[in-house]
């Protein structure tokens, strides 16, 4: 081959490397808009005991549970009891620990109000989904509801 030739092909594929580099920053950038605003910095509201007793007299006989439904280092049907609420996430500090690459340190909580349970997701990167839904706000959950962290899924009982 001669020169200019050369020149020209490594010119080119400069050319399209480029393009495609604008194309993915484009592309970033495009998702960052439709993703919308971060939303607000949770509360993160403590449950103490008279908290936990009110809850608990509202419904008499009510024992929050997670089952397992699919989770590292847990067996499908496990039940974990989150009587008074529990945090879910990948730290060992976690309530309940989620061994998912996709879970956030401390990635969602589930909290007693107004003598039901909720679920709040705590700013994590992937999302708390409740029966496929990405929670963006503190949802009620119902019986036989499905909680998902990355991989890893929850059916919640009373």
């Amino acid at each position: 081959m001669n020169d200019p030739l050369v020149a020209l092909l490594k010119l080119a594929f400069l050319a399209v490397l480029y393009l495609f580099l604008v194309w993915v920053v484009r592309s970033a950038r495009r998702q960052l808009d439709v993703a919308g605003p971060a939303p607000p910095e949770p509360v993160m509201a403590t449950v103490g005991e008279n908290a936990r007793a009110v809850a608990l007299d509202l419904h008499s006989g009510l024992r929050p549970r997670l089952e397992v439904v699919a989770a590292l280092g847990h067996q499908p049907g496990e039940e974990l009891a989150i009587d008074g609420g529990a945090t879910l996430g990948r730290a060992a500090s976690a309530d309940v620990v989620v061994q998912d690459p996709f879970a956030s340190a401390a990635h969602a909580r589930i909290f007693a109000h107004g003598g039901f349970m909720w679920i709040e997701d705590l700013g994590s990167t992937n999302g708390t989904y409740v029966n496929c839904r990405r929670v963006t706000s503190p949802q009620r959950l119902r019986p036989s509801d499905v909680i998902r962290i990355g991989d890893s899924e929850y059916r919640y009982w009373e």
